[in-house]
């Protein structure tokens, strides 16, 4: 039963970058959305406030981009430990 399991086990692990990579850019494209909208909200709330027009462009540069960039090496490197993790339980 070993020799069965045996190429199945090497199959797998062409799958694990193909996984992390998924992985990240998902949990990277969500955050990026989820801060550029409270970017936005943030900007509108205190244009709203001060009486003036909101520059949304803050809202990508300062807020979004760097938040998703952020959340992004955080996902890669936690779908890299629990591919591997669960790739030593096979």
């Amino acid at each position: 039963m070993s020799a069965a399991k045996a190429p199945s086990a090497k199959f797998q692990w062409l799958w694990i970058p193909l996984r992390v990579l998924l992985v990240t850019l998902l949990l990277t494209l969500l955050s990026f959305a989820v801060c550029l909208l409270l970017g936005i909200l943030g900007l509108v709330i205190i244009a709203g406030v001060r009486g003036v027009h909101p520059d949304m462009t803050l809202a990508y540069r300062e807020v979004a981009f760097p938040a998703a960039l952020a959340a992004g090496a955080i996902a890669l490197v936690a779908a890299v430990a629990t591919e591997f993790r669960h790739a030593r339980t096979m």
